[in-house]
Order: structure tokens, then C-alpha cells, then sequence
């Protein structure tokens, strides 16, 4: 399903907004910094889903552009029929940020998806965002136009949040085959929560304001199959039409409130606010696969653009930042063999031509897995959490507030370093800091579990039931 929350810079504190979430996928994941290249002419994408899939279709090609940007990402390696590796979005070198967020459409708009559908899927929607997009509404532009030209391959139903230093835009992509899909603009005074993605009424001139976008026949389309009566209703609802129907989602109405409180008040919404939006037990547990904080500042340095990074759901697993100008992600936070689909039938030793090779390489594979150590800590966090949620969330809380006061000393430094000219050195800082402070947060984390562990065990033995136990959580 996955989870956004946007925070436009008006509300904020610092000056500047917030795009954040996580994404809900059972698979591994992992963190990836991907270089701005250049391609040759005539080259292409693959792209859209299998007949696997769970809204079957084929593959086909989407023309590459000539230069793609520089990103930072999270990918994943499953969803049923979508080949790996997957993303749901990350941060670009133009500051602009990408989240995926399921929005199911009607059950009269599934039906009408052919089952040889193809263009590209939500991953590689939210890919070529990330690769091409320049400003939020540019990225919005991008999936219309590719959209337009190629199709779009649904699993029922999608949509985006795509923000910049002004803006932030929801984008839902409908299924159905029709070409169908719609975008609203968020401003600097607006907190959004998507989970599922939502759209609810626009006028029906939407393409004459500058506040929406969409494809051009989207009412045309519910007008001819009498879903919409332009002669009686003004207004037209999107969610109503072509969504579920649930309006505005009750979880999500909750977290804009809490949001809403907090802006009002005389420190306003805090860097800390945003991530407890994120990490909060009653949103945050075992589905969320990782986290992600998006600052969305005035910033001319690329390099010095930041994604904050949770290789788990932040409720059991601190967000440590990494700068867009890191020269490499350390080991422990790409792609292990745990949780990674295909691996428990492969081998690192691919001596055996019988055998298919691991993903992962051998001295990749014998680092620590961030993921899996954090994920055992959410375990046996969540199982008593009466007693062990007190105790984790100070110390993860603790370490950020940290890591935001020394960040304004590294930006400080590499800035004058690329004054001096010097631009390798500044990444070789920025690379040395997020890194060492991805590796302490680990050493955090294994400390955390193995005092939790030794408890756990004497005080509660080991509970063999495959029932989860957990707090409780609002979806």
C-alpha cells in the first residue's frame, strides 16, 4: 500500500517543506545512489508488468532520454509480476522528491483493463520521475506524457506524490486501460497524507486551472459512460467516479489533524514532527519496509541535498541522512540475500552451471544486513512493546536530534570545500559522514537487541504462536 506525507514549507519551522513515508513490501530492500548519465541514441526502457502479474500484461519499451539525472533510492525486489528491482520513489539532484502510494480505482474501471495491457508501471513511473523531472510539476507532465504515448500497466489502481521546494502534486493513475488519470496541486499551505492516494472533487474545468492536470477526456470519458451528468452535477469527484469511493481515508484524516495541531502551534511542524508521523506504532509496523524523510530546502549544491533513510519502518530503526553527493552507500545497507526474492534458490558459489548465481556478491554477503537487524529488533520490540516501545523510541530520537545539529557543521565544511574548488573532497566528506553515521545507528541497533533479547527470553520465554503480537495500528 505504502504511505506519503507532504508538509508544504509554510508550516514548517525550518522554512522549508517535507515530503515523507515508507513503502509496504514484504521483499528486501535497500539503498542505492545512481549516477547522471548520458545514453545513446535510440536507447530504451523496459518497461510494465508480465502475464504474472496480478493485472496481467506484456512487456514493452519506452524510449530512454539523452541524459538521465543523478538519484538516491530505495529498491526492492518483489511485487507479484513487476520484475525487479523496484522503487517507489527517492530524491533527485533538481530537489525534486517521489512517493508511491496505492489508490485503488473503481471495480468498473479494473474490468475494463485488458489482459495484454502495457506501458510502464508504478515503479517505473516514479523511476523515470526521479531520472527526468526538473521541477514537481514537470515530473506530473512526465507521467501524463508517458502515459499519452505508452499506456500505463495497472495492478488496480495507483498514485504518486511528487513535491519540489514550492509545490507537491498527488497524481493518480487509474486502471482500465483508458489512459485516465488526474493531478491536484499541493501548496505551500497544504499537509497531505496519502495511504491510500486521494483526489476528491475538482471543477469541471480543471484543465484551465493551474491547480490540476490531467488527462483531457477524463470527464468526457465518465460523461459517455453515464458515471458523471455534467447538467446537474458542478463539481466532479474523482474518488466517487473513478476511485473506491471512501472519500477521504479515516487514518489519513487523523494524521493531517495531528499535523494540522502542530502547525498551529508557536514552534510549528519540526523536522521530529515529520518523523513521528512516519514512526508512530499506531501507522508504522511490520508491513512498512523502510523509511524515508525528504528535507525540501532552497538548495544551488546537489550533492548537498538529503534523503534521511530508515532501513526499516521507523518505529524499530533510527532515519540516518545520507547526502545526494555520497560517492558509495555502505555495504551494510545494499541489497543482502535476506527477505531477496529468487536467493533461496541460487547459490554465491555459482561454480555449478546448473545453478543461478546470487544477486548478491559473496564480501556484499558477508557484511551485516541493516534490514534483518532491525527487523529482528522490531520483533521483539513489537511483542512486548507495554515495555520495550518506551525505551527504543527515546534513544532513536535522541540520535536524530544529534545528527540534525551536526548536519549544519558538514554542510558548513563541504560547502567550503566546493568553494575552494574542491568538490571530490566534499563528497569524500559527505561519504565518510553518512556512512559512519549509518554504521553507528547499526551499532546502535545490535546493542538495543541484544539487551532486548537477553530480557525477553528470561522474562517472557520464547512465544511459539504464529499470531502477530503488536500495537495496536489505525489501517
Amino acid at each position: 500500500m505504502s504511505y506519503a506525507v507532504y508538509v508544504g514549507k509554510n508550516h514548517c519551522a525550518d522554512g522549508y517543506g517535507y515530503l515523507a513515508g515508507y513503502g509496504d513490501e514484504p521483499s528486501s530492500h535497500w539503498l542505492d545512489v545512481v549516477p547522471r548519465k548520458t545514453h545513446d541514441q535510440g536507447s530504451v526502457i523496459e518497461v510494465g508488468v508480465t502475464p504474472e502479474a496480478l493485472t496481467p500484461g506484456v512487456r514493452s519499451h519506452v524510449t530512454q532520454v539523452p541524459e538521465t539525472f543523478r538519484y538516491l533510492s530505495v529498491g526492492y525486489s518483489y511485487y507479484l509480476g513487476v520484475p525487479s528491482p523496484l522503487t517507489n520513489g527517492g530524491l533527485n539532484e533538481h530537489g525534486v522528491a517521489v512517493r508511491d502510494v496505492w489508490s485503488p480505482s473503481s471495480a468498473r474501471l479494473r474490468e475494463l483493463t485488458p489482459p495484454d495491457q502495457k506501458g510502464p508501471n508504478y515503479s517505473d513511473l516514479a523511476r523515470i520521475v526521479l531520472q527526468r523531472a526538473r521541477t514537481a510539476r514537470e515530473g506530473v507532465q512526465t507521467i501524463g506524457e508517458l502515459i499519452a504515448q505508452y499506456g500505463y500497466s495497472t495492478y488496480g489502481g495507483n498514485s504518486h506524490l511528487i513535491a519540489d521546494k514550492d509545490e507537491a502534486w498527488v497524481v493518480i493513475e487509474f486502471a482500465g486501460g483508458q489512459g485516465l488519470w488526474v493531478a491536484e496541486r499541493l501548496n505551500a499551505s497544504s499537509i497531505r497524507v496519502s495511504r491510500p492516494g486521494y483526489i476528491l472533487d475538482i471543477p469541471t474545468s480543471f484543465l484551465d486551472d493551474l491547480n490540476y492536470l490531467g488527462a483531457p477526456h477524463l470527464i468526457e470519458f465518465a460523461t459517455q459512460r453515464g458515471w458523471f451528468d455534467p447538467a446537474i452535477q458542478t463539481t466532479f469527484n474523482v474518488n466517487e467516479i473513478y476511485g473506491d469511493g471512501n472519500g477521504r481515508p479515516p487514518a489519513a484524516a487523523w494524521m493531517e489533524s495531528e499535523l494540522e495541531q502542530r502547525a498551529t502551534g508557536p514552534e510549528r511542524v519540526a523536522f521530529q514532527d515529520v518523523v513521528w508521523a512516519i514512526r508512530t506504532e499506531r501507522l508504522t509496523g511490520d508491513t512498512a519496509g523502510y523509511g524515508q524523510v525528504v528535507p525540501l530546502p532552497e538548495e544551488s549544491n546537489p550533492d548537498l541535498r538529503v534523503l534521511w533513510h530508515a532501513p526499516i519502518g521507523p518505529v524499530a530503526a533510527p532515519l540516518t541522512p545520507f547526502f545526494l553527493g555520497v560517492e558509495s552507500i555502505p555495504p551494510e545497507y545494499r541489497q543482502h540475500r535476506y527477505l531477496t526474492v529468487g536467493e533461496d534458490a541460487s547459490f554465491v558459489d555459482d561454480s555449478d552451471d546448473d545453478d543461478v548465481p546470487s544477486a548478491v556478491p559473496q564480501r556484499i554477503e558477508a557484511t551485516r544486513s541493516a534490514v534483518a537487524t532491525f527487523k529482528r529488533l522490531l520483533y521483539l520490540m513489537s511483542e512486548h512493546h507495554e515495555q520495550f516501545l518506551p525505551e527504543v523510541t527515546p534513544v532513536f530520537e535522541a540520535l536524530e536530534r544529534e545528527l540534525v545539529f551536526d548536519l549544519v557543521d558538514v554542510v558548513r565544511s563541504a560547502r567550503m570545500l566546493t568553494d575552494q574548488s574542491e568538490p571530490d573532497l566534499a563528497r569524500r566528506l559527505l561519504t565518510r559522514f553518512s556512512t559512519d553515521q549509518a554504521l553507528r545507528s547499526l551499532d546502535l541497533g545490535e546493542a538495543l537487541l541484544n539487551s532486548m533479547e537477553a530480557r525477553s527470553r528470561l522474562l517472557y520465554g520464547v512465544r511459539e504462536e504464529r499470531s502477530w503480537r503488536g500495537p495496536e495500528q489505525l489501517w
